[in-house]
């Protein structure tokens, strides 16, 4: 058996591989083995063995077995290299080889292709950059690297090219030191730097990325593999031999910070530790300053709960307000007294529902109008209008209909003397819902409509999407059927004829929908 020792590297293989191929080494005939392997530097070598296949002077090779061989030739597996000759061999008798997907070979090679994918993400997500000044004085600059020597220095220019020896050859980086134009002879250059240790060698497939993304910056990223240096000024990606952890920078100011905003979006509500660690596997940890939060998050995280839960339970509510026994006389009588948040200390009055207590189908509305509010009854302005056309165009009675809104309230802000409207906060919603529920109880409407947006929320959840589920039937523990459509004031906002068309007939069939299902109950 022939062995070969392959250096970390794709091109490497390449050329070993045509090499072989063209000789006309069978795959059996071969143990292609890495070069930085430990096992490598002590291989006992055989004899070679004559070449067993008729030999391939031009082998042929896909773009698709090419991608996923780049991805393969990084990761850390011993048989990587012997499973990309194996497949390359098979291909040239057999171009549909990478379609069997039952294939052993193929399913190792996409088992290895999308660990270093999803390496690749993980490095994308979990890298996190320190800020370091570097003084403009070459002479005052600590020196990062042991291994880089520098070549040719020259005292006057702005540039460092560093000559480094690695298993593939020695590699020279071009360093900017700092931009000359836009610096006085005392200032410092901010650099950031990057210590992180992937599971695989992705560094070079990775890199390009942090170059597109952080393109003004001045950044090295450190793994214990390679290094690569982003310049910004001449626009270069270069790269370097790796280095041990200590020799990354220090902890900076900003992962302070970094670790502040963590601690404020981190929700002890949604914790799940397994899906945590899913995700974000234990083994990154160290790459990210912020977790050295989570032992602590967690520890304090039912303590948060409870507090949220407590504030919950204080938030404004009209509670209190609305009787024990539910009849609409009742309600409309305890109405008035509420207070049950801000917006009673503004609006002329409280506006209860109307209609007969025994209606089959109750409409939603979100507030009062400012007509609604001067008058103490719902939909009697501009969007009340567009309402009516609408019932009598589908022969509904609107005598027979309850209608009402899901605040109360007028809510508006005040431009001369004019009182604009100003929808409701989510709170100011979910205050006045004792009301709502209140009257749907009540009644015992076989179907509700909610109007707009706040009435949809009210009744469906802050998160119910009303342009892509209007019309849709939805149960309720408040009521059987719930339906939801646009507000008639939207019709009145239209941007032009068409839209206003377009939400007129939203509007128009829904609403027969909803009455239609109050006949078919």
């Amino acid at each position: 058996m022939k062995r070969l020792l392959i250096d970390p590297d794709f091109e490497a293989w390449r050329i070993t591989a045509r090499e072989q191929l063209h000789a006309g080494y069978h795959p059996d005939q071969l143990d292609l083995q890495d070069a930085t392997a430990p096992t490598s530097l002590t291989l006992a070598l055989e004899a070679d063995e004559p070449p067993t296949g008729p030999p391939l002077p031009r082998p042929t090779i896909s773009k698709s077995f090419l991608e996923a061989a780049g991805y393969v030739a990084v990761h850390r597996d011993p048989q990587r290299w012997n499973l990309l000759y194996r497949i390359l061999f098979r291909l040239q008798s057999n171009r549909n080889l990478l379609a069997l997907e039952t294939d052993d070979d193929i399913i190792q090679l996409t088992r290895l292709e999308s660990q270093v994918k999803r390496d690749l993400h993980k490095m994308h997500a979990f890298v996190r950059f320190r800020k370091v000044l570097e003084p403009s004085d070459p002479s005052e600059r600590p020196t990062v690297l042991d291994e880089p020597i520098p070549i040719d220095p020259d005292p006057h220019a702005h540039h460092l090219v560093l000559e480094t020896p690695t298993p593939f050859g020695p590699i020279k980086t071009e360093l900017e030191s700092c931009p000359p134009e836009d610096i006085t002879p005392d200032a410092d250059c901010e650099h950031f730097i990057a210590w992180y240790q992937p599971d695989h060698r992705i560094l070079p497939l990775a890199a390009p990325f942090f170059a597109e993304r952080f393109a003004i910056m001045h950044w090295t990223i450190l793994t214990p593999d390679a290094s690569a240096v982003w310049d910004p000024i001449t626009k270069q990606l270069t790269f370097a031999p790796g280095v041990p952890r200590e020799s990354a920078p220090a902890e900076d100011e900003l992962e302070g910070l970094w670790r502040s905003y963590y601690a404020s979006i981190f929700n002890p509500a949604r914790l799940n530790p397994a899906a945590m660690k899913s995700e974000m596997p234990v083994r990154y940890w160290k790459n990210l300053p912020e977790l050295t939060l989570l032992p602590t998050l967690i520890t304090q995280s039912k303590t948060r709960v409870q507090n949220m839960v407590q504030r919950q339970q204080s938030q404004p509510t009209a509670q209190p307000f609305v009787p024990d026994h539910h009849t609409i006389r009742a309600i409309a009588e305890a109405l008035p007294t509420c207070k049950g948040c801000e917006l009673y200390c503004h609006a002329t009055q409280v506006v209860p529902g109307r209609g007969p207590a025994t209606a089959a189908l109750m409409l939603v509305g979100e507030q009062p109008g400012d007509q609604e509010d001067l008058q103490g009854e719902p939909f009697i302005g501009p969007a009340g209008a567009v309402l009516d056309h609408i019932l009598e165009d589908l022969r509904i009675p609107r005598k027979e209909v309850y209608v009402t809104n899901a605040v109360k309230h007028f809510k508006f802000v005040q431009r001369g003397k004019l009182r604009l409207h100003q929808s409701p906060r989510m709170s100011e919603i979910m205050a006045c819902r004792p009301w709502l529920l209140a009257e749907i109880d009540a009644i015992k409407p076989k179907v509700v409509l909610c109007l707009g947006a706040s009435a949809s929320k009210s009744l469906l959840g802050g998160t119910f999407a009303l342009m892509k589920d209007h019309g849709k039937l939805n149960s309720t523990p408040f009521a059987d059927k719930v339906f939801a459509t646009i507000h008639p004031s939207a019709v009145l906002r239209a941007r032009d004829e068409p839209n206003r068309q377009q939400l007129q007939q939203f509007l128009t069939d829904d609403l027969a929908k909803a009455w239609q299902a109050t006949i078919s109950t």
